[in-house]
């Protein structure tokens, strides 16, 4: 068997690392937390530190591109995930390859600019 060196080993991480990956501040994360009844991390020890998984991570990226991207309120963004998951998860993909494939597109104009 062959070993996967693209497979991520990380099975959790902290509600730090989860915020800098979407430019936000841990209290609008732990705020996400409140609103959303699937955005629940594992929380360890005492002091209740919060471990988010990648499950987490696809919810919180699902919000972000609702309430950030999109600009629906919160109410709206709960309403949209409740009513059609499935349909939101969807969108939110197709909406990530686009920005993706703009920016590739913008850094290609950027290189043929540059030859002329």
């Amino acid at each position: 068997m062959a070993l996967n060196l693209n497979k991520n080993l990380k099975l959790y991480y902290s509600i730090k690392e989860v915020a800098e990956m979407f430019d936000l501040n841990e209290s609008t994360l732990r705020y996400w937390e409140t609103e959303f009844p699937h955005l629940k991390p594992k929380t360890m020890g005492p002091n209740k530190i919060r471990q988010y998984s990648e499950k987490d991570i696809k919810q919180v990226k699902l919000i972000y591109n609702l309430v950030k991207e999109r600009g629906f309120k919160i109410s709206a963004a709960k309403s949209i995930i409740n009513n059609n998951r499935d349909g939101a998860d969807k969108t939110a993909d197709v909406l990530a390859r686009l920005v993706n494939v703009r920016d590739n597109l913008q850094a290609l104009k950027k290189q043929l600019d540059g030859l002329q």
